[in-house]
């Protein structure tokens, strides 16, 4: 480590056939190259790379394992043409997106072979993502001998949550027998946007009470008070709350018995609700991508019109809950792929928030899209703000953080 503790920070999201990578110079917290591997263990591997605000360069890869891409991600990094750094030394820390941490974490930690271990206990409770998220971790721990590792949790930011938010309604030996409670997920994103949209207002965030909507294929809300989380919808797993992209949200849990009592296995059932429900269950499509959903209700598809009343109906429902569980929210935030691009989606939530004091300017609401800005009128008592997430800068800038703090420590 440089005596600057961690100024280039590579972040890694190792998904179950993917990884994703963004270099960072934190001096000017600056993104100076991002990529994907794609595909990873199949013939049609693919890699995305991209050095700062220029065109992105692909070309099909061979990669049988997390190690294998990360290497071959390294080697763009550092090559003579397209690179950015002159050597893999340069690398002085590497944040890593870790899905569920469970009760254990509740911020960023360096991580250790106790650490490691933690990640793969809680891989009960997000089997899908936990282990290719510790697969991420030990390849770069090969390919960056010496370099510390941090992993930032999606659960950590809603620790915050109350007993009487977190836990179910059911006898309490299953809690303390399984941990079976509400975790929540997006959370670095929620963090993220509550200290952007504080800036942008000109304000402490430990002043705000807000509700941070995170609405893209996966979709969860936030209530936000003085920087705590009070609630989330989002459960044990990712599939509670809102209406998603292709996951159903809250359902009656006596569905699910019926579906069993008719014949459907555990598996179908889960990925009836996790992969074919949501927008593209009820919008009749095969795509659960807003873009499509909007654009086949404006041409009249009648399913597809039902799935964006579902989806904003399901949405207003919690905010106005949240407005008043925080006793009248300040600023209502919008960000994700749907709440950052996709007007008519806004609109159709807006609309049902009138009672809250929301009033909707359809210019500014047409106009805001991938920036930030208010999409509400100047006489509006509640304003909505969008808000652009960046995940990615919030885990490079906690491992730099944190990194920075053991050292001065």
């Amino acid at each position: 480590m440089s005596k600057s503790v961690a100024d280039k920070v590579l972040v890694v999201n190792s998904g179950s056939s993917s990884l994703k990578f963004m270099l960072f110079n934190m001096t000017g917290e600056e993104m100076v190259a991002k990529g994907l591997v794609e595909r990873i263990g199949k013939p049609s591997a693919n890699l995305v790379y991209q050095r700062n605000s220029e065109a992105p360069y692909a070309h099909p890869i061979s990669a049988d394992n997390h190690g294998q891409a990360l290497e071959l991600a390294c080697k763009m990094l550092v090559d003579p043409e397209k690179g950015v750094l002159s050597s893999l030394e340069e690398v002085q820390a590497i944040g890593h997106r870790v899905v569920h941490g469970g009760e254990r974490f509740h911020e960023p930690t360096l991580i250790t072979d106790a650490v490691k271990k933690e990640i793969t206990d809680c891989a009960a409770l997000a089997p899908l993502h936990n282990p290719p998220n510790l697969s991420g971790i030990v390849a770069c721990e090969l390919v960056f001998p010496g370099v510390p590792n941090v992993a930032v949790f999606d659960t950590a930011f809603h620790q915050s949550m109350p007993p009487h938010a977190f836990l179910y309604a059911i006898p309490h030996k299953y809690y303390e027998r399984y941990r079976i409670r509400k975790y929540g997920f997006h959370g670095t994103s929620h963090q993220y946007v509550m200290h952007a949209t504080a800036k942008f207002l000109k304000r402490d965030y430990k002043e705000i009470k807000m509700i941070t909507c995170h609405l893209g294929n996966g979709s969860s809300v936030a209530a936000i008070d003085g920087g705590k989380v009070l609630d989330t919808t989002m459960g044990m797993t990712p599939l509670q709350g809102l209406v998603m992209g292709t996951r159903c949200g809250d359902i009656d849990p006596a569905v699910v018995l019926f579906l069993a009592r008719q014949g459907m296995t555990p598996d179908a059932i889960d990925d009836l609700l996790n992969k074919r429900s949501g927008l593209m269950g009820v919008g009749g499509l095969d795509s659960g991508d807003m873009r499509d959903i909007v654009d086949a209700a404006s041409a009249g598809n009648q399913a597809a019109a039902s799935a964006l009343k579902m989806f904003a109906h399901r949405l207003a429902l919690y905010i106005g809950g949240y407005h008043t569980l925080l006793g009248g929210a300040d600023v209502i935030v919008m960000t994700g792929g749907i709440g950052e691009n996709s007007a008519p989606a806004r609109k159709a939530v807006l609309e049902r928030l009138t009672a809250i004091g929301c009033r909707l300017s359809e210019e500014r609401n047409n106009e805001v899209r991938g920036k930030a800005g208010v999409i509400t009128a100047d006489d509006s008592r509640l304003p909505v703000v969008v808000m652009p997430t960046n995940e990615e800068l919030m885990i490079a800038r906690a491992t730099h953080q944190l990194l920075t703090a053991k050292k001065e420590g």
